[in-house]
């Protein structure tokens, strides 16, 4: 029998806490009771998005939240400047040419993260561009985006929006909307949040929401966020069938992450993240990207093995799920996500998994240097007992 570990980099583990509040009796999503849930969630998403603009929570996945930004802010012929770095960036322009706008994109080698400068150069080459759509980690390669600089940059130009994919990054590293300037940051359910999929959340800066009032949409219904903002911020419901059960677990995850704070959440979060690198390295995997996440890690399989052979070995025979590569990097890379609901023991035992699904498949492993690599790391969280 094996005790399933779950280290993907989504969906993650889902604390014991928010499953029992999911598991309590359904309540109307037309009534007093579930409104007060709704508002007081609602405030404590301001507080993890350091915003004071309203962010809404729709039912659906992360992609959902991301189409509703584009729907809401692109109209036909509308030109947006996409950085594709990696599966997800190449999902932005997707949505903005389904809905009638122009992908200008601006194409960086997988595992790097984009030059401020170059965004900088196209937005002066092309004064038309409406909207930046970037990562804020692009989890396919386990590669952050400079957030900050490139808000920076947007910052200057009075009608140009930056919007951020930040649902591998919103609860894992600081991404303070108001302070930096970020005009659309979209998170889903299933990455730091702690919860099952289903749910993304979604802030507009007051800037976004003036071209939100005026942008000749394409057409969208369920998405329209005016509309959601109105319901949401204004009648304390939602504007359709609200996920109740979701809500409920996200006001149980959010209680626990503000009493923890924000502050000791990133520093957690960024020592696991330490640990797990070191981890791999010590096994003998090289990092793939050159700017790697806080919140998940990708390394190379070693030569000789077969990356999906690995997952799948570690998953089926061992209860221990990663995550392979995508599209070009299938078959060739392994990601651990470490964000969440994840400790210190969890990157261990799975660094472990990691040494003893390599030896099966026949790579010469000098067991324990991963695990020793990431306790040598993770021992900073507790005080000395001398």
């Amino acid at each position: 029998m094996n005790k399933n570990l779950l280290l993907a980099p989504g969906p993650t583990p889902v604390p014991p806490e928010a499953l029992l509040r999911m598991a309590q009796p359904m309540i109307h999503h037309r009534t007093p009771q579930f409104s007060q849930t709704l508002a007081e969630t609602a405030a404590m998403l301001q507080e993890l998005y350091q915003t004071t603009q309203p962010v809404l929570m729709i039912a659906g996945s992360g992609t959902a939240g991301m189409e509703s930004v584009v729907a809401n802010l692109i109209g036909a012929g509308d030109k947006a400047l996409v950085v594709r770095g990696g599966k997800f960036g190449e999902r932005w322009g997707e949505i903005v040419e389904a809905h009638g706008g122009i992908a200008v994109n601006l194409d960086v080698e997988w595992g790097q993260a984009v030059d401020p400068k170059a965004v900088a150069a196209r937005l002066d080459e092309d004064p038309d561009i409406a909207c930046v759509f970037v990562q804020a980690c692009e989890t396919s390669t386990a590669t952050e985006h400079p957030i900050e600089a490139l808000a920076a940059v947007v910052r200057e130009r009075d009608n140009v929006l930056l919007c951020v994919d930040g649902i591998t990054g919103v609860g894992c590293f600081p991404l303070p909307m108001d302070e930096w300037g970020i005009d659309a940051l979209v998170c889903g359910s299933q990455k730091a949040l702690q919860l099952p999929p289903g749910l993304a959340t979604v802030a507009l800066s007051e800037r976004a929401w003036k071209r939100a009032e005026t942008v000749q949409r394409t057409g969208t219904y369920y998405l329209d966020l005016l509309k959601e903002r109105k319901a949401q911020a204004e009648q304390r419901t939602t504007a359709w069938t609200a996920p109740v059960s979701l809500i409920h677990g996200l006001n149980e995850v959010l209680k626990r992450t503000l009493d923890e704070g924000l502050a000791q959440t990133y520093a957690r979060q960024e020592c696991l993240a330490r640990a797990t690198r070191a981890g791999l390295e010590a096994i003998g995997l090289r990092l793939y990207s050159s700017a790697p996440s806080r919140s998940v890690t990708a390394a190379w399989v070693p030569e000789g093995v077969d990356g999906a052979k690995l997952v799948k070995y570690l998953r089926d025979e061992m209860g221990v799920t990663l995550a392979g590569g995508q599209a070009k990097l299938k078959g060739k890379i392994i990601r651990i996500g470490h964000m969440g609901y994840v400790g210190p023991f969890d990157i261990i035992s799975g660094l472990s998994a990691v040494e003893i699904a390599l030896d099966r498949l026949g790579h010469d492993v000098e067991f324990g240097r991963g695990p020793a690599a990431a306790i040598a790391i993770v021992r900073e969280q507790w005080p000395s007992a001398a």
